[in-house]
């Protein structure tokens, strides 16, 4: 049996940003049931949360799972169930609701977990203060990122 802890914490938008989930309900819905659904397809998740134009996660990687496949799972079947239950399409005006393609994914030391968990708890306190995009340079330029293409 192999042990293994690699805690990645993943950041990615609505499609171009717009902010689709419009109430603090409507992101308790979709944030419940990514937690609910990734634990039948064997993620683990130990804290998912965001606003209304993005989604932040913390997940714990099995020894069978990417990046990328885990980024699939969680981004295309919420978004397939948000349609399919029409949770907010009547607000964007006969358009489906989709992801944007692109997402950080960045490594969080075992040190860094509380203090990783309770950034993302605090979305809601957060952007009252910061836009997503202020949040997204700040990403870029405190990680160091280079775009890669899956």
């Amino acid at each position: 049996m192999s042990y293994i802890k690699v805690y990645i914490h993943f950041v990615w938008s609505t499609k171009n940003r717009e902010p689709q989930l419009v109430t603090k309900e409507i992101r308790k819905m979709v944030w419940s049931h990514i937690q609910e659904n990734v634990k039948k397809k064997g993620i683990f998740i130990d804290f998912v949360n965001g606003y209304s134009d993005h989604c932040h996660c913390l997940v714990s990687l099995g020894v069978d799972q990417s990046i990328q496949k885990v980024m699939q799972l969680i981004k295309g079947e919420s978004s397939f169930w948000i349609n399919r239950n029409d949770i907010i399409v009547p607000t964007l005006g006969g358009k489906k609701f989709e992801w944007q393609d692109e997402y950080f994914a960045v490594s969080v030391s075992e040190s860094m977990i509380e203090k990783v968990r309770n950034y993302i708890k605090k979305q809601e306190e957060h952007h009252s203060k910061k836009t997503y995009q202020e949040e997204f340079d700040e990403f870029i330029n405190k990680f160091g990122f280079t775009k890669f293409h899956d």
